[in-house]
């Protein structure tokens, strides 16, 4: 009796092994691959849920069926005008078809290894037809903007200072290499939704060059700066300098004519005063020529006169009245 119950006990064990061992469930965000020594069996499984299989000859192999990432590391590449730069790139994608990619990767860690061969592979090929500022620029509808009064300066400068219009731009490349990349990576059953560049930066050795190239340029725009300041300065200078002389022009004209004016006048009140008697004339000739005197000598001064002298006169009847 014992031992038939033991028996029956140990036919439930194994019973309830066996079916556990041939449940199993699939989650959400899985789609499950059946393998019987190592060969799929049937479809996939999509469908979440409890499901059956064979215990112990049969095998799940879960696979993620959710958008997964794909961050690429920095690689240094050469663009068409040989310029060295280090580009970071990543990407989205999905498994979509689980048997094919099953069959020819099998796990994550591989799928991960054969997308950075081909994304890397297309954008260091797509970096390579184009040249740098097509790579760094968003895409041509995008103007740069510019300060006005340095483009102003620049004018007569050649291309210092001014960025050419691109022809394609960053997002045209981005979409050349999804172009070029998705049909490859569908042969695995992997569905690449998006690739971008996260980062681009200059390779080191030639970014204190890139570094002096720029301060080289800023150092043009300053000096041209100065000079038309400099310019600038003298033309004010020289504008100030003719309009000081122009209003001292002005004002020494203005100044002789209201002498000149004052000066006729007064000797019209001269002329008028001195006339009336000939004693007034006689006097005005005497004040004049003493200011004459006052003028021509001083004590310092010698002077050879002969008597028929006009300047002689007035000492001649001086001594005449001085005899008696």
């Amino acid at each position: 009796m014992t031992s038939r119950r033991s028996l029956v006990l140990s036919a439930a064990l194994l019973a309830v092994l066996l079916l556990a061992l041939s449940v199993y469930t699939v989650d959400q965000t899985e789609q499950v691959i059946v393998t019987q020594f190592g060969r799929p069996v049937g479809d996939p499984v999509t469908e979440p849920g409890l499901h059956f299989k064979l215990p112990l000859i049969q095998q799940v192999t879960p696979i993620d069926k959710r958008y997964l990432a794909w961050d690429g590391p920095m690689v240094e590449m050469s663009t068409k005008d040989k310029t060295y730069i280090q580009v970071d790139t990543f990407a989205r994608w999905r498994i979509t078809d689980p048997m094919r990619y099953f069959l020819r990767l099998r796990d994550e860690r591989s799928a991960q290894s054969r997308l950075e061969d081909i994304l890397g592979s297309e954008t260091r090929t797509a970096v390579a037809r184009h040249e740098l500022i097509e790579v760094v620029r968003t895409d041509k509808t995008r103007q740069p903007q510019r300060d006005e009064s340095v483009a102003a300066s620049m004018s007569g400068v050649g291309t210092l200072g001014v960025l050419r219009p691109i022809q394609v731009g960053r997002r045209e490349i981005e979409k050349a290499i999804f172009a070029a990349a998705a049909p490859k990576l569908a042969e695995f059953g992997i569905e690449l939704l998006d690739i971008r560049f996260k980062r681009i930066n200059y390779n080191p050795e030639v970014l204190e060059r890139i570094y002096q190239r720029m301060i080289s340029e800023r150092l043009q725009i300053a000096q041209r700066f100065r000079s038309e300041g400099e310019g600038e300065a003298a033309r004010i200078a020289g504008r100030k300098e003719r309009d000081i002389n122009e209003i001292q022009s002005t004002a020494y004209k203005k100044v002789q004519e209201i002498r000149g004016e004052a000066d006729a006048k007064a000797t019209e009140i001269y002329a008028r005063a001195y006339t009336q008697r000939p004693e007034a004339a006689e006097f005005y000739r005497f004040l004049k020529s003493l200011e004459t005197y006052r003028k021509v000598i001083d004590q310092d001064a010698t002077l050879v006169l002969s008597t028929g002298s006009e300047l002689f006169a007035l000492l001649k009847r001086f001594e005449r009245r001085q005899k008696p």
